[in-house]
């Protein structure tokens, strides 16, 4: 438990570190299945003053704080539904990141302009529906997660993240650093699309160039990097 929440702590102090908030605005967590539990960021902690003791341990099937002294963010319902839903995730973030926003305000999805963005997702990454009035008054971070879950219909792994409508990225991954590699690339797609479609509002790649960067880094056919054998 105390390495989930050394990394749980380096990963939020590295949102700052990363661009990808301003002030407060973003959070991070990271799971521990075996305990059956979440640590995730505080509410309104600013990140250069983040330290271990600070952090949140949240059951997930409860929604219980089982550890720490300060109450978690108020986007800890959002990160609570995701990791139900999905077995696999073992960290979530969540930033405000300027060109993600731009495109969760515009309620757009963040198209595949090129290769970057397609070693990284395979596909689009979706924004969500609207949140309805009756969704936003009563447990608006549990029904921003369910509309997260619609925008994915079942599949957290293709493209690991999605856009909520007007708010802001929430990305994941197998750790919680992982989760935070995932956000940083997803900014970075982000900005390049802006600039991309500022050029050329009808860029489109070719569909085989983008096939062929998904799949040398992910899949049975993957060749991309270098791992080491045992022995």
């Amino acid at each position: 438990m105390r390495d989930l929440l050394l990394e749980v702590l380096e990963a939020n102090k590295r949102i700052a570190s990363a661009g990808l908030a301003t002030l407060t605005w973003g959070n991070v967590s990271g799971v521990d299945r075996g305990a059956g539990v979440y640590v995730i960021k505080p509410s309104g902690v600013a990140y250069d003053r983040l330290t271990e003791e600070d952090l949140v341990t949240v059951e997930i099937e409860s929604g219980q704080v089982v550890g720490g002294r300060l109450k978690p963010s108020v986007d800890s319902e959002t990160h609570r539904l995701l990791y139900q839903a999905f077995p696999g995730i073992g960290g979530i973030t969540h930033t405000h990141s300027t060109h993600a926003v731009a495109f969760a305000q515009a309620r757009r999805n963040i198209p595949v302009l090129g290769t970057t963005h397609a070693d990284n997702f395979d596909g689009p990454i979706p924004v969500t529906r609207d949140l309805t009035p009756a969704e936003c008054e009563r447990d608006y971070e549990r029904n921003t997660g369910l509309a997260i879950l619609d925008a994915l219909d079942g599949d957290a792994s293709s493209v690991p993240a999605v856009l909520a409508a007007s708010h802001g990225p929430f990305t994941w991954g197998a750790t919680a650093t992982k989760s935070l590699e995932t956000a940083i690339v997803c900014e970075e797609v982000a900005r390049m699309a802006i600039h991309t479609l500022a050029l050329n509002p009808a860029a489109e790649p070719p569909e085989h160039l983008i096939r062929r960067h998904y799949t040398r880094k992910h899949g049975p056919d993957s060749y991309y990097g270098n791992f080491s054998e045992a022995g």
